[in-house]
């Protein structure tokens, strides 16, 4: 199953044919390069869309052919993350949500931060996820089900460091210091706002 993303409005990706005839206008403006077991595919044809899908042991993302070599890399690693989140797509209950975040604190916060209660909500369509101190709660946003791993996990840490430092000063920081994958997920959550056009990302406070 592809996935799709747009900077703009989305549309349909175009006809397999029409990147890979070489022999057309719009080919010999195209190109490939192939990094691992990543092809990316350049059409004159594409102006808006990034689209990627599986074909055999290799992810072919198509690209507008405008699109520079920054905007190349990122848009890779966000759609390879957004079929990567397609193919573990699952949902966890708050039950597991809560066994999380316990393991989270034990991990990277000495167990020191203990949550009443963590679960999922509806209601938080412009944030990642919230935090009361005062009620020891965490709130994640339903949009974060089927992300990867990693970036849940970011979300929750982070509302978990809340629960210790409520402000966002340097004592904040450093306890999130040691999860390895803190600017990957941010840079994640970014790219979402950006292909799907969500307001923009929340302030650190609301992740």
């Amino acid at each position: 199953m592809p996935a799709d993303s747009s900077p703009g409005p989305a549309g349909e990706p175009p006809a397999r044919g029409a990147v890979r005839d070489r022999r057309s206008a719009a080919a010999r403006q195209s190109r490939a390069s192939v990094t691992s077991a990543v092809e990316v595919r350049r059409s004159a044809r594409r102006s808006r869309t990034v689209s990627a899908y599986r074909e055999g042991d290799r992810t072919i993302v198509l690209i507008p052919a405008r699109m520079s070599e920054a905007d190349e890399q990122r848009w890779v690693g966000v759609m390879l993350d957004k079929l990567a989140a397609q193919e573990s797509r699952r949902v966890i209950g708050d039950g597991a949500l809560a066994e999380r975040a316990e393991r989270l604190s034990v991990q990277y916060l000495d167990g020191r931060a203990r949550p009443a209660s963590v679960r999922w909500v509806t209601n938080q369509n412009t944030r990642w996820g919230s935090c009361t101190p005062a009620e020891g709660s965490i709130r994640l946003s339903h949009r974060l089900q089927g992300m990867p791993e990693y970036v849940v996990d970011y979300v929750l840490l982070h509302e978990l460091a809340h629960l210790l430092v409520p402000g966002h000063g340097p004592r904040f920081w450093r306890l999130l210091e040691s999860y390895p994958r803190t600017e990957r997920a941010r840079g994640y959550l970014e790219g979402i706002v950006a292909a799907d056009r969500l307001p923009g990302l929340p302030a650190a406070r609301e992740v």
